[in-house]
């Protein structure tokens, strides 16, 4: 009787305290009314430049020697230095009025604007304040690099940048070094920058429709939060193995400190 009941906790022990494998599990089918092969992507909408971004401008005309004083000319130490390094420096940062200081324009306002609006706007001004339309001016913006930070239960937690145009939830926590098996990638948190504030958005990645969220890809200034599963704090193990190791312990010592209560 003694030897059934320790089996049957041993048994409950197991059940309880490992990770299921569906819990591992990116992008399930969990919903029968939706076909695989006509689930869409979400579409990004273009991204509004916020207070504390960090913008490369790059301004080309005819004549470049005319231009000179717009676009930074790296030296023998902005060579030694990493990409986001010489971003930070040679960018153009939007101060907490929403403005970028342009040589010779001075203070412009991009806050809110598009990457696109504010390549048209900058041309505009510049053809008419600077150049005629025969200098075949030419202008590129873009954000340099998307940096965004990984919190919680990921293999690389802290401040992250990538330089591509958009990034996706998948991408940005495969860069951060993925989730370990005591992550919770049902409740997966972004911690979201608007102009009123932060927000707080929850994201299932178990779940294929992640794809048609409108979170699922990310924004610069973003923060990644992954809660840690309960079986982390309960301490017991991970895996089948690791929790009947546990339980075979606990159970052996408890039989001893018996034994040795019965002997006297």
């Amino acid at each position: 009787m003694k030897y059934t009941l320790l089996v049957a906790i041993l048994i409950l022990g197991v059940m309880t305290s490992c990770v299921p494998h569906k819990d591992m599990l990116y992008l399930q089918d969990k919903s029968t009314a939706t076909d695989s092969l006509q689930l869409m992507v979400e579409t990004q909408k273009p991204y509004r430049v916020q207070i504390n971004d960090i913008l490369s401008i790059r301004i080309k005309v005819l004549d470049q020697d005319n231009v000179s004083i717009f676009n930074p000319i790296a030296d023998a130490a902005d060579l030694n230095a990493s990409s986001s390094e010489r971003a930070y420096y040679d960018g153009f940062t939007v101060d907490v009025h929403g403005n970028i200081r342009i040589p010779v324009l001075g203070e412009v306002n991009v806050l809110g604007r598009t990457t696109e609006e504010i390549q048209s706007l900058l041309g505009q001004q510049l053809l008419e304040e600077q150049f005629k339309e025969t200098a075949n001016i030419f202008i590129t913006v873009k954000l340099s690099g998307l940096r965004y930070t990984a919190l919680g239960e990921i293999g690389n937690p802290g401040p992250q940048v990538l330089f591509q145009e958009r990034v996706n939830i998948f991408e940005a926590i495969a860069n951060s070094g993925e989730i370990p098996v005591i992550g919770d990638r049902h409740h997966v948190q972004i911690i979201r920058q608007y102009p009123q504030g932060q927000k707080i958005h929850e994201i299932d990645l178990t779940d294929k429709n992640v794809m048609q969220s409108p979170y699922y890809y990310i924004q610069p200034n973003d923060m990644i939060y992954v809660k840690p599963l309960k079986q982390k704090a309960w301490g017991t193990g991970t895996t089948g193995k690791d929790v009947f190791t546990t339980v075979v312990s606990v159970m052996a010592l408890i039989s001893t400190t018996l034994l040795l209560i019965n002997r006297f």
